[in-house]
């Protein structure tokens, strides 16, 4: 298989698993999306949305497996305000980019279009994500996520939901 065909089924692969990843969430299914992780996984949503050093800087998110099954318990347990009358979402993304790769990991970049829907309210979350996709014996893995929302530097709405 020459190297074109390699990246091209990379791709394809990494469609696949964004697009039911996207899926689980919107649905809420939050512990079957958790199962979509490797253990050391870094899931990222940065303020600045240039910045690569994201232990240095400040995040929205920066959570570790620990950290995502709390994020997780207090959104399904209704003790957070952001869990009562969850918003509904819709994503939609594309723009897929094979950014690096080798037999286990690779990168992929692409955008996304998310419409939040909650108490007669649209609002529109426009981010440009990273996954570094894992192989594993159970299938591709996610080791880290950057959602880069294009407006992170400005005041955002306490965010009930996973990006």
């Amino acid at each position: 298989m020459n190297l074109h065909e390699q990246l091209k089924g990379h791709l394809g692969d990494a469609i696949m698993f964004i697009w039911h990843e996207a899926q689980l969430l919107d649905q809420k299914r939050y512990g079957e999306w958790s199962e979509l992780w490797t253990a050391d996984g870094r899931y990222v949503v940065p303020t600045d949305p240039d910045t690569t050093d994201f232990a240095s800087t400040l995040n929205y998110a920066y959570d570790d497996a620990r950290m995502r099954r709390m994020r997780i318990e207090r959104m399904i347990s209704g003790t957070s305000i952001s869990a009562e009358h969850a918003a509904a979402t819709v994503r939609t993304i594309s723009r897929f980019t094979l950014a690096e790769a080798n037999d286990e990991c690779f990168e992929v970049d692409s955008a996304q279009i998310l419409i939040g829907y909650k108490r007669e309210t649209y609002t529109t979350f426009t981010a440009n994500l990273s996954h570094r996709l894992r192989r594993t014996a159970q299938g591709l893995r996610i080791e880290r996520k950057v959602v880069r929302l294009i407006n992170a530097a400005d005041s955002l709405d306490a965010l009930g939901f996973l990006l």
